[in-house]
């Protein structure tokens, strides 16, 4: 019997996996991943930001962990010699709603204590001659980095310090009992003290597995992606953001000057057919079935029809894509758009249609199941990792 079983390979179950051997290192220990290699979905999926808290609000877990991750990512990079690149971000207004918006987010990145600078239209030009709008927000502490390398490195730590990884291992049941926890898989049973699950595009099923009724389902968010053509790759100086419409949880198509030096133009956010449907062409019809009967998902999709119908027309039709990107950055072409693999979010929504907004954890006894980590998730896996294996020792130690 193990001591402690982690589920999941992305940075978060890495994370955690990585701080359980630091906590009880004479303790056994086992983390499985489905997948052939870690970090093969969210954490090796997505625009590899190292996020400063711009945006999240002040006191909350996302603001707190985003602040910590910043700080602990870039150290954790020094130590494994992990290149990152501390690049800043701007945020760019683009008309007076956005300089209203942005407003409020000044006001934001105050009350988080973030150091930031106000530009006015001529600053931005001077900052980014390639970039137009009528004002922005410069964050220094932003940065790029590839989260998948870091996953990897933290299992290579895990695995220093005793743990033991399992590859290509799905899990088709978990059942607590009073003393342990039972793990089916197709390699067979396996039990443990404590369980963590970080299975993000499977959470609520996880928890299904538990027989408890996790209160939310997982709707799945295809984020699509556009390279630049390499004669692009020095179009940018920082990362470039559009200031994001507050009633909404995603941040809109940005330009990222990607750790390998290119550039990319993304994400949207479409409802993906399928769990995992990283292609337009990923269809399961169980999962479309379970998402448009769930009356939290249908309340989301009735709310927000018409920015639903525009994200629908952007991936639909390149054209309507580049006009998202051209209200910064004018200069860009269709044939600028290259293809590129596309991210699939995991969002929470409640049984009451609520975009769950917040870190989400539904635990028993003995597990511990991490069911929303929304973005900065990434930048904030070590603090989260920690905050896990804080929950993991009362359980313990109770």
């Amino acid at each position: 019997m193990y001591d402690f079983i982690v589920l999941g390979g992305g940075i978060l179950g890495m994370s955690t996996a990585m701080e359980l051997a630091r906590t009880y290192p004479d303790r056994r220990m086992l983390l499985l991943e489905k997948e052939e290699d870690l970090a093969r979905h969210q954490s090796g999926h997505n625009s590899g930001v190292i996020h400063a808290g711009v945006y999240y609000a002040p006191g909350s877990l996302k603001a707190k962990f985003c602040t910590e991750g910043n700080r602990a990512t870039k150290q954790f990079c020094q130590e494994h010699g992990i290149r990152y690149d501390t690049c800043g971000k701007l945020l760019v207004a683009t008309n007076d709603l956005e300089m209203e918006r942005m407003r409020g987010l000044w006001e934001r990145t105050q009350a988080n204590g973030l150091e930031r600078e106000w530009l006015c239209a001529e600053e931005l030009r001077e900052r980014e001659p390639n970039i137009t709008g009528v004002g922005a927000i410069f964050v220094p502490s932003s940065g790029i980095v590839d989260y998948a390398a870091i996953a990897r490195a933290m299992g290579q730590e895990f695995e220093r310090l005793g743990g033991e990884i399992l590859l290509s291992c799905e899990v088709s049941g978990v059942e607590e009992r009073p003393n342990e926890v039972v793990v089916k898989t197709a390699r067979g049973e396996m039990s443990a003290r404590h369980l963590v699950t970080c299975a993000g595009l499977m959470a609520d099923r996880v928890v299904r597995m538990l027989g408890k009724d996790p209160g939310f389902t997982i709707c799945p968010f295809r984020g699509e992606y556009y390279q630049l053509a390499p004669e692009h790759n020095r179009i940018v100086n920082h990362l470039i953001y559009p200031i994001p419409d507050p009633s909404m949880p995603f941040l809109g198509v940005h330009l990222t000057r990607m750790i390998d030096g290119s550039v990319t133009v993304g994400p949207n956010a479409v409802l993906a057919l399928k769990r995992e449907g990283y292609r337009k062409r990923d269809v399961s019809l169980p999962d479309t079935a379970a998402l448009l009967t769930h009356p939290g998902v249908l309340k989301v999709l009735q709310k927000h029809w018409r920015p639903g119908l525009k994200e629908i027309r952007n991936s639909m039709f390149k054209g309507r894509y580049l006009d998202e990107v051209r209200k910064y950055c004018p200069g860009l072409t269709l044939e600028d758009l290259k293809a590129y693999p596309a991210g699939v979010r995991a969002q929470a929504v409640s049984r009451e249609g609520r975009l769950v907004d917040d870190f989400l954890f539904v635990n028993s006894r003995r597990t511990v199941n991490v069911c929303n980590a929304p973005s900065p998730a990434a930048t904030s896996a070590i603090p989260i990792g920690k905050h896990i294996v804080a929950k993991v020792r009362q359980q313990v130690e109770g």
